[in-house]
């Protein structure tokens, strides 16, 4: 009996059902996957030459293979590395590894990696990455920990390596993880004595004292003349104004938020007109925002890539868009996110009417953030498409940003995160600061798995209105630019495009 051939659709599926089988965290070694399993998936655009050898497995099309290679780049180390150098036999550099106690989430344009075994080249990736082997079986660093299935150098051991450079272009990173609270001073003092890292001690004491932190200073430096070590003390910093004061946080995550709050100050209030004022009517000042709903609704949503008219939103806000009844509007998605935004937009307006009574905008927007996420996906959660556990607190997975560079903390750091984002909004006095960096450090934090944009903006509007300002729609063919502006200061902490980019919707 001939056998029945299969169709190229069934191919197609039984490539992916392959290729998803032996994948690892989206990662697929080629000698693991059938040679007409992977060319089938090739010519379907499923999966892509990380390099020889190795492929990253992407959506159908390719759509989103941006979003998969940053949402995968650690993933891929940790597999390549492991297998060509065995688990023990490769570690990120001193600076690499610093950067990754640092909190610094953005993927690099370069990961240098020390190792045992003979390396010594550049390997080019995907989307403007590389790394760098060196091998160096001399000074491979015994203090080493595990980060993502990858191996970096312990946070002591890497302040002792770092090369002078590297206090001057990259200060913020070091008063993070100086100012994290769990950071050992006699641990730093002990991997000193064992390398006999002197001249980094003389950088690390003059960090210390630069940063208000003199008895940590201390402490280290009397470690070291007791061990018979005598010391020059050296700043190493370039004219660098510290921005965390005495604070220490719990977290870098954390500690990074409120570093990016403080140095990014003087740029912004520069550039954002003084706040007019709350002024007029309470119900004038609600019904004035009201009347911009539609227009708002479609554009926030569109924004987000639904395909919204204003047919649509007039059926929701008329009541004739019916769920409970009418197959076609429960399984529309547009819709649900529609219905959804308008429930939301409400609850955003209590709590404006909350600010504009006297309450302080940065603990209304701490106690009610979770109602406007609630109301922003009831709809699905009746539509039978999301589960209320989902409605309940921030995220419990990692989340990745559609062509992005940066990648959001991990789901561990978020309560922290939000905590110092609640923190810096309560104590802020400037409304527009309040807007522009509440807008901005909510969607870097990303604490949601979806709506992080749509309350981004409500919460940019909160602190608005708070200031006399007028409810601000961006507009959807602004999108490009937009994303751009947050790209720029979420992965390069250049905050003026973003600034810029609001004053004008403020001035318009």
């Amino acid at each position: 009996m001939p056998r029945t051939r299969k169709n190229p659709q069934q191919f197609f599926a039984e490539s992916l059902k392959e290729a998803r089988l032996i994948a690892r965290d989206g990662i697929v070694k080629s000698s693991d996957l059938d040679r007409k399993f992977r060319e089938k998936l090739i010519a379907e655009a499923c999966l892509a030459e990380i390099i020889k050898g190795w492929y990253l497995l992407t959506p159908p099309g390719g759509e989103g293979e941006s979003s998969a290679w940053f949402g995968g780049f650690w993933s891929f180390l940790k597999y390549y590395l492991s297998e060509r150098f065995g688990k023990a036999g490769f570690c990120l550099s001193a600076e690499s590894s610093l950067n990754v106690h640092a909190g610094n989430t953005a993927i690099p344009k370069q990961i240098i990696v020390l190792t045992k075994k003979a390396s010594n080249k550049s390997i080019n990736l995907p989307h403007d990455t590389s790394i760098l082997l060196l091998m160096d079986v001399k000074n491979f660093p015994e203090d080493t920990e595990e980060w993502n299935g990858v191996r970096i150098m312990s946070l002591p051991s890497a302040l002792c390596r770092l090369a002078p450079v590297y206090f001057q272009k990259n200060p913020r990173n070091i008063e993070i993880v100086l100012k994290i609270s769990s950071l050992s001073v006699p641990e730093i003092s002990r991997n000193i004595l064992h390398t006999g890292a002197i001249a980094s001690a003389e950088r690390i004491i003059g960090a210390y004292r630069h940063l208000g932190e003199e008895v940590k200073s201390k402490q280290i430096q009397e470690d070291l003349i007791t061990a018979g070590y005598q010391l020059k003390e050296v700043n190493p910093f370039i004219e660098y104004e510290p921005k965390l004061g005495s604070t220490l946080s719990a977290s870098p995550y954390a500690g990074r938020i409120r570093m990016m709050w403080n140095s990014m100050r003087d740029e912004v209030l520069h550039i954002m007109p003084a706040s007019p004022g709350m002024r007029g009517d309470v119900q004038d000042a609600l019904k004035s925002i009201q009347e911009r709903y539609r227009e708002d609704a479609y554009h926030s949503l569109s924004i987000e890539g639904y395909q919204i008219t204003e047919e649509l939103i007039e059926k929701i806000e008329s009541g004739e868009w019916d769920p409970e009844n009418v197959a076609a509007d429960r399984r529309q998605k547009d819709a649900l996110a529609a219905k959804g935004y308008q429930a939301a937009f409400k609850a955003v307006l209590q709590s404006i009417s909350r600010v504009l009574d006297g309450d302080r905008a940065g603990k209304v927007f701490e106690e009610d953030l979770q109602t406007w996420y609630r109301q922003l996906f009831a709809p699905l959660l009746k539509a039978n498409i999301l589960s209320a556990e989902n409605l309940v607190g921030y995220r419990n997975q990692p989340v990745y940003i559609s062509g992005s560079r940066h990648v959001p903390p991990p789901r561990n750091a978020v309560p922290d995160c939000m905590e110092a984002l609640f923190d810096l909004l309560k104590e802020e006095q400037n409304a527009a600061f309040r807007a522009v960096l509440g807008h901005f450090i909510f969607v870097f934090i990303h604490p949601y798995m979806d709506g992080n944009g749509r309350i981004g903006r409500f919460l940019m509007n909160l602190m608005l209105v708070s200031g006399g300002f007028s409810w601000t729609v961006i507009k959807a063919e602004k999108r490009n630019e937009y994303m751009t502006a947050l790209e720029k200061a979420s992965t390069e902490e250049e905050i003026k495009p973003f600034v810029e980019f609001i004053k004008k919707y403020l001035e318009s």
